[in-house]
């Protein structure tokens, strides 16, 4: 009896929580599922293509977040939230296996466009079973995991009838469950559920960021995995990696600590509320144009490696140059958000960076791709330079303040 609680024990987390190795290893599926689904989007470079991989990303994301808030709580390698966590994570391995047939099965095995949501409800189910465990002493947190479970099951219901439809119905059927799960979130409020370390959560979500913006470098790997090396080559993976490296510095040179500083120093009451907002909410559209711009990436180094298909003055036209442009305006316009809803401040060079590429999209669109590329990186590289020498000395302050916290 005595190795049977032991097992089934939960360890609360307290404001000094930090990311375990256990949840890192946990986000290694996501890696896998990221890198699915932008090989998904290369393979249906269609208007629905890009919609329905886009759906995948917010399903992957809801999928991924619950389990944040539910690290904030619990210790996820201590007691039965160990074994939950791997028994999740092999559920999402299988979850992003079945990516290329969430929508149109392939001819023998298991019906793909099924096992997607089966997976889906065994990976929300497992998040719920854990949270009613750790909440059986805390009625407030309890009320509000049952409020919050049928948005889960309203989403998965619609996802199962979605299975047997096809084309644009099938589409369809997707957003509006994934409606279901992000609006019931939203109208079951934040007040119940509990953010004892603002460190933790801030530092989860920042893991993941850097996740996902590796997925986008393995992308430049992908598409040139069988080209011989070239200079062109060469020249457009530094180009990717450049622009992936400025998009780590948007998010990790600054903000990142102020925004994790506003949440440590949010009321208790608030601190939920913000961490839903900002982090749950406002941090999809960063992981989106991540993906999008891995696709971008993608392309751009088939477009400069392959020269029996395409020619060094060829364009990038259509889903791939919106995925390489709107991935990176995407991005800068959620660290917008991002930065507005924990710090209340409208951060207008961001934004201005983004109207800058959408401005030069039709021109863009006439050049040679790796010439659109490098037009592409210099923008947020650009943007860089002019905040770490604008605002030097508060950058210094922040970062500063952040090692002696650490």
């Amino acid at each position: 009896m005595t190795v049977n609680r032991e097992r089934l024990r939960v360890e609360a987390t307290d404001q000094e929580a930090s990311v375990t190795p256990l949840e890192l290893f946990f986000d290694l599926v996501f890696v896998l599922a990221l890198t699915q689904v932008t090989a998904y989007l290369a393979d249906h470079l269609t208007t629905q293509g890009v919609i329905r991989g886009l759906l995948l990303v917010a399903l992957l994301w809801w999928s991924w977040t619950g389990y944040a808030w539910l690290g904030n709580v619990v210790r996820a390698d201590e007691g039965i939230v160990r074994e939950v966590m791997l028994a999740a994570m092999a559920t999402m391995f299988i979850f992003a296996l079945a990516i290329p047939e969430a929508f149109d099965d392939l001819p023998g095995g298991l019906y793909g466009p099924v096992v997607v949501p089966i997976c889906y409800l065994v990976f929300r189910l497992l998040h719920l079973t854990m949270f009613w465990v750790a909440s059986r002493r805390d009625p407030v947190l309890r009320r509000q995991v049952i409020r919050f479970a049928p948005s889960v099951l309203g989403a998965t219901l619609i996802l199962l009838v979605a299975a047997g439809t096809t084309g644009r119905t099938q589409t369809v059927l997707w957003a509006l469950a994934l409606a279901a799960d992000y609006i019931g979130t939203l109208l079951g409020g934040a007040s119940g559920w509990r953010l004892p370390s603002a460190r933790h959560f801030a530092e989860r979500h920042g893991l993941i960021v850097i996740v996902a913006l590796g997925e986008s470098i393995v992308a430049i790997g992908v598409g040139i995995a069988e080209l011989p090396i070239s200079w062109p080559i060469i020249g457009g993976a530094l180009l990717g990696l450049g622009l992936s490296a400025a998009l780590w510095w948007v998010y990790f040179d600054v903000t990142a600590a102020m925004a994790e500083r506003a949440l440590a120093e949010a009321p208790d009451a608030d601190r939920p509320r913000l961490a839903r907002d900002a982090y749950s909410f406002l941090h999809l559209p960063l992981i989106t144009g991540i993906v999008l711009l891995s696709l971008g990436l993608k392309m751009v180094l088939e477009f400069v490696g392959d020269s029996q298909h395409h020619d060094l003055s060829d364009p990038l036209t259509g889903v791939s140059l919106f995925a390489l442009v709107g991935g990176v305006v995407i991005y800068l316009v959620g660290h917008v958000a991002f930065k507005w809803r924990t710090q209340h401040d409208l951060y207008w060079p961001r934004l201005i960076a983004a109207a800058v590429l959408v401005a030069l999209s039709p021109l863009l669109g006439l050049m040679p791709a790796l010439a659109a590329l490098a037009v592409v990186t210099l923008v947020p590289v650009a943007l860089v330079a002019f905040e770490t020498v604008h605002h030097a000395e508060l950058r210094a302050q922040i970062r500063h303040e952040g090692h002696q916290h650490t």
